[in-house]
């Protein structure tokens, strides 16, 4: 079914006008370098810059876990290999799943969700599109960007869970 609904998306979605866009929605989170620039963007002021961390330790999280971790326990060769497929971006390295940029897509997004509906909701979008974006170029299945999701998800709980508690060390410290 994976294989289907790439071919699906190639012969009803993939169009030359839309092609440049999902180049730039792609390369948004190529390293996850989009998600980086938010993340220290909101390292910068005071207000947002609990926000800045968690999306910074989510990323982190996200690296550790899909892309040294996971994705050598899966070893999941990319649909361009199995397929032959020619590309129209560059080919990535490494293996297919989970979707790295899809794991520090969500990560990020959820994390800002966390602690800004309106910001996260619109994060999530570009979250979503980042992902769909892996499918289109023929480079993930549908399940690799599930799972990307997935772990960008519980990356982010997980951040904000770490981010709570030194943040409330952090508080009872300057009290004392």
């Amino acid at each position: 079914m994976d294989i289907a609904i790439l071919h699906w998306i190639q012969e009803n979605i993939v169009a030359d006008w839309l092609t440049p866009l999902m180049r730039c929605i792609t390369f948004f989170g190529e390293y996850g370098a989009g998600w980086i620039l938010l993340a220290l963007g909101l390292l910068i002021p005071k207000k947002t810059r609990w926000i800045g961390l968690s999306v910074g330790v989510a990323l982190i999280l996200g690296l550790l876990l899909g892309e040294f971790g996971i994705k050598n326990l899966i070893c999941r060769p990319r649909p361009f290999v199995a397929e032959e497929m020619a590309l129209l971006i560059p080919a990535p390295h490494g293996f297919s799943c989970p979707s790295g940029h899809t794991t520090s897509s969500f990560a990020a997004a959820t994390s800002l969700f966390l602690y800004h509906k309106k910001w996260g909701a619109v994060a999530l979008v570009m979250a979503g599109l980042v992902g769909f974006s892996r499918m289109y170029f023929f480079v993930h299945y549908l399940t690799d960007v599930l799972f990307g999701v997935a772990l960008g998800i519980a990356c982010a709980l997980a951040a904000r869970w770490i981010i709570g508690k030194i943040r409330a060390a952090t508080l009872r410290k300057e009290q004392m």
